[in-house]
């Protein structure tokens, strides 16, 4: 990447919309939102165990992951964020879930890149402490 910013295609690989990317900041080309939901383990307890190693595991490999309520959101490489994603469910069977459902949302661009989390709700959490 050369220069201060990159101009890009904008929606659609059109010309004609652009954007800029700062040089400093990777393009995120894929941002991916996982639940993990272990089956047949027992109490909340034991749920929330097995959840809390899988968490761990995404930030092994994606340290600024975004853990909320209900999903964690993990940003960068479409091809890591996917291992991520298999490797996630390994880890809950290796903590003793003899099953787990996963529930992936995935918003994949490739040529423009996708908003960061900071991005999206930076705006909603501006009081927070």
């Amino acid at each position: 990447m050369g220069g201060r910013h990159d101009v890009r295609a904008g929606p659609y690989g059109k010309r004609g919309a652009r954007f800029f990317v700062a040089s400093e900041r990777m393009l995120m080309e894929a941002s991916v939102a996982i639940q993990v939901l272990p089956q047949r383990v027992g109490g909340n307890e034991e749920v929330c165990r097995i959840v809390d190693e899988a968490i761990a595991y995404i930030q092994t490999k994606f340290p600024d992951a975004y853990v909320g309520p209900f999903e964690t959101t993990i940003q960068g490489e479409y091809d890591l964020c996917m291992e991520v994603v298999a490797g996630v469910n390994r880890i809950c069977v290796e903590a003793g879930a003899p099953e787990v459902a996963t529930y992936v949302k995935i918003f994949f661009a490739p040529e423009e890149g996708v908003l960061t989390t900071e991005e999206k709700i930076s705006k909603y959490h501006e009081n927070d402490a």
